[in-house]
């Protein structure tokens, strides 16, 4: 069920609706921080802008590409590993029964 959550963000709230579990929000909003430097650099910009923002998820998008390329070569790795044990197996059968 889809649900609103709220967030201070350098000390400005933002909101948004998800269905997401509590446990997924927790981890989204602590990735933003992250990206953003708000626990590291402990001092609140004068005012967090839409670059600020834009910037944060460009280097998301970024993660999310790189991570989408290494998921998709995984798979292809394990395709052909697949793809060879099933030949494999089936050239063993085909020897077995002539």
């Amino acid at each position: 069920m889809e649900r609103r959550v709220q967030f201070d963000l350098y000390g400005q709230a933002f909101s948004f609706y998800t269905d997401a579990s509590e446990e997924e929000v927790a981890q989204v909003i602590s990735l933003v921080r992250d990206e953003l430097g708000e626990q590291r650099q402990g001092k609140v910009p004068a005012l967090l802008t839409t670059k600020t923002l834009v910037l944060c998820c460009l280097k998301i998008a970024d993660r999310y590409v790189r991570l989408d390329k290494e998921y998709n070569r995984f798979r292809n790795r394990q395709d052909e590993s697949i793809d060879k044990l099933i030949n494999k197996v089936s050239s063993g059968i085909d020897r077995e029964n002539p």
